[in-house]
């Protein structure tokens, strides 16, 4: 459990803490920190030899209570290779935490704003983001695109708010539903009934981990979110057809999705939105199910358990439904929904065991930008690794470069050969792991480009 609640924590924050001074082998810099009016900290690092190239960085989600400092990249070893190469480096830690995007894209502003009133304009201007920061960065993208030439988005949450609460309600109301636990999943007064409920439902799963018919159960959950069999660098690597193995992997990521975004982290994002912004009406779970990846797992599971998948599928969808709040759905589309249109070159990257923030999510933006026209401005590539924002610095930095590369050139050369070229000259020696990747659908997309579509 515990393994569980830290790989969901670290992983969905993507906040590698930052050293407070630079490495002593980077170039001589100025170093900038303080307090931007709204309360949100910031952190500006500019080299010397300043190339005219500021990068703005979103860090990743913080819960309520969680240390929020300001950063300016993903982790000190990708920070120190870029100030060497003569970028600024900037971001801010928003004002507030949680589901904090009307305070994060404005604090950003404002951070890039001072820093062109200190620094002087830049010559070119990019964000960049990993986990929420990747959804931070993709409203900067569309809603801002006239204060950047681009944008990377790092295992963001690009699906949008509205499709990653829906898709997080899914796998917990199949486990509700399916262990007959007597919890609410939405609508929660406050933090400590929505712990509350966490932790009566962890108990159960954690209880029903230890039966085959309880595996194939959270087989099944795991499989409404498109969790992986493999999610975790600490974990074996399954052979193809070793379900029990897949399923073992699979179980602490169910679990610390109950834990924490399922509940504590629902709770703060409906205060937020001023009730519920998800639901399940009309939803036909046998074919999410059929449409998922890991189909052929959760069937052979509950043969080996002598269970009846049929049954269970009958069960979900006879289940009571959950509706949401119209004004809540409003608020979520109007902050944290996107419709789809550049103007801008983005590059997206993501790991394809990714269990937090599922590879689908890639699907449901290619789906908006191919509605919107903006298919040709977008670019996503793929690092064949478990877990989640797992890159390496060179696989970042040579991203970057690519994003840079088609800024200059005004042509796309994002090959998985291209990104391991730009990987290994980035940071020789360390990782190269792109790869051909086409992910399968998202669960439940829900953008702007497809206004009627997958409405409450």
């Amino acid at each position: 459990m515990r393994t569980s609640v830290a790989l969901t924590a670290v992983a969905l924050c993507a906040a590698t803490a930052l050293p407070a001074q630079a490495a002593a082998d980077a170039r001589p810099q100025s170093r900038l920190e303080g307090q931007l009016p709204s309360g949100a900290s910031y952190l500006m690092d500019v080299p010397a030899d300043w190339n005219g190239t500021v990068l703005l960085y979103s860090h990743g989600y913080r819960a309520v209570g969680w240390p929020n400092p300001a950063e300016n990249a993903p982790d000190s070893a990708t920070r120190d290779k870029l100030l060497d190469q003569g970028y600024a480096l900037i971001g801010s830690s928003y004002a507030s935490t949680g589901w904090a995007v009307t305070d994060a894209v404005p604090d950003q502003l404002a951070t890039l704003d001072l820093f062109t009133e200190r620094f002087g304009a830049a010559r070119r201007t990019l964000a960049w983001g990993t986990s929420y920061g990747g959804l931070v960065t993709t409203v900067l993208a569309e809603r801002h695109a006239d204060r950047f030439d681009g944008s990377l988005s790092m295992c963001g949450l690009v699906q949008g708010g509205v499709a990653n609460w829906n898709s997080t309600l899914d796998p917990v109301f199949a486990l509700r539903t399916l262990l007959g636990t007597d919890v609410p999943l939405t609508g929660f007064a406050d933090q400590a009934e929505a712990q509350s409920a966490a932790r009566t439902l962890a108990d159960d799963v954690t209880a029903a981990q230890r039966t085959p018919e309880g595996r194939a159960r959270i087989a099944l959950a795991a499989a409404l979110h498109n969790i992986p069999g493999h999610n975790d660098p600490a974990q074996n690597k399954p052979a193809p057809t070793d379900w029990a193995a897949q399923q073992a992997n699979q179980y602490p990521a169910v679990l610390g999705l109950v834990q924490l975004p399922a509940f504590g982290w629902r709770q703060e994002a409906e205060s937020r939105a001023g009730g519920t912004p998800s639901w399940n009406t009309g939803v036909d779970y046998t074919a999410m199910l059929h449409r998922s990846p890991l189909y052929k797992e959760v069937t052979e599971l509950y043969k080996e358990a002598g269970a009846s998948l049929r049954a269970d599928l009958k069960a979900l969808n006879r289940a009571p439904r959950i509706s949401a709040d119209p004004a809540a759905v409003r608020w979520m589309r109007a902050t944290s929904v996107f419709n789809g249109r550049l103007t801008k070159p983005q590059l997206n990257i993501h790991t394809t065991g990714d269990a937090l923030i599922p590879v689908q999510a890639e699907s449901a933006y290619r789906r908006a930008a191919g509605a919107a026209g903006s298919g040709a401005l977008l670019r996503q590539a793929y690092v064949d690794a478990p877990g989640h924002c797992t890159f390496g610095p060179g696989e970042m930095t040579g991203a970057l470069h690519a994003l840079e590369d088609r800024l200059d050139t005004g042509r796309w050369n994002t090959s998985p050969a291209a990104l391991n070229s730009r990987a290994e000259q980035a940071d020789p020696g360390g990782e190269a792991r792109y790869v051909p990747y086409r992910p399968t659908s998202y669960p439940r997309p829900h953008d702007l480009a497809h206004p009627g579509d997958a409405r409450p």
